[in-house]
C-alpha cells in the first residue's frame, strides 16, 4: 500500500477529539500506575537493559502464535486431533506471549503525544480485544465448542491485523519507540 493511503486510513481512524480526550485521561492513569511499580520495571519494559525497544521484539510471539493457529484452524482438508491440538497450542503460546507484549506496548505508549498517542490507543485497544477473544477462544475449545473457538480466534486475528497495521504506522510514520533506547550512529 502507498504510504499516503496508509496515512489517510490512520487519519480517518484516529483524528477525533473524543479519542484525544480518552487517550489523555488513560495516559494520566497509566502514569500514576507506573509510579507504583517496582524500580527498574519500566526501564525493563522499555527495553533499556538490552539497548533496544522491547515491544517490537515481543510482538512476534503473539502474532506468530495467532497466525499459526489460524492457519491450522482454517487449512483446507479434513481436520485431525493432532492438527486441532497444534492449533490450540499455537493459540495458547500466542495468547500467553501477549501478556508481556501488552505491558511493554502500554509502557511505550505512556510517552506518546498527539496523533501517535491517539493511534496508539486504538492500536493497543484492538490488540487487547484480540487477546481477550483469543483467551475466550481457548476456553471455548477446552469446553468442546471448537466452532465458537475458531470464530473467536478468527475475529481476533482480523483485529490483530488492523492493530498491526496501526503499529506499523506508529513506528514508520511517527517514530514511536525509534531511538528510545538506541543511539543513532554519527557519520
Amino acid at each position: 500500500m502507498d504510504s499516503q493511503i496508509n496515512d489517510r486510513i490512520e487519519d480517518a481512524l484516529s483524528n477525533h477529539p473524543s479519542v484525544e480526550v480518552l487517550s489523555e485521561r488513560l495516559q494520566g492513569w497509566l502514569k500514576e500506575a507506573e509510579e507504583a511499580l517496582p524500580d527498574g520495571l519500566i526501564s525493563l519494559l522499555h527495553g533499556e537493559p538490552i539497548g533496544h525497544p522491547l515491544h517490537p521484539i515481543l510482538i512476534h510471539l503473539p502474532l506468530g502464535g495467532w497466525i499459526v493457529g489460524g492457519i491450522l484452524d482454517f487449512l483446507p482438508g479434513r481436520s485431525s486431533p493432532e492438527r486441532e491440538y497444534a492449533a490450540d497450542m499455537a493459540l495458547l503460546l500466542g495468547t500467553v506471549g501477549a501478556v508481556p507484549t501488552i505491558a511493554a506496548g502500554w509502557t511505550d505508549w505512556s510517552n506518546a503525544r498527539g496523533q501517535a498517542r491517539r493511534t496508539g490507543l486504538i492500536h493497543g485497544s484492538l490488540n487487547e480485544v484480540a487477546f481477550l477473544l483469543n483467551a475466550a477462544s481457548l476456553l471455548a475449545r477446552r469446553r468442546g465448542r471448537r466452532g465458537l473457538g475458531k470464530a473467536l480466534s478468527g475475529t481476533a486475528l482480523a483485529l490483530g491485523g488492523v492493530g498491526a497495521f496501526l503499529g506499523g504506522q506508529l513506528v514508520y510514520r511517527h517514530g514511536l519507540g525509534v531511538g528510545h533506547t538506541m543511539t543513532v550512529p554519527q557519520g
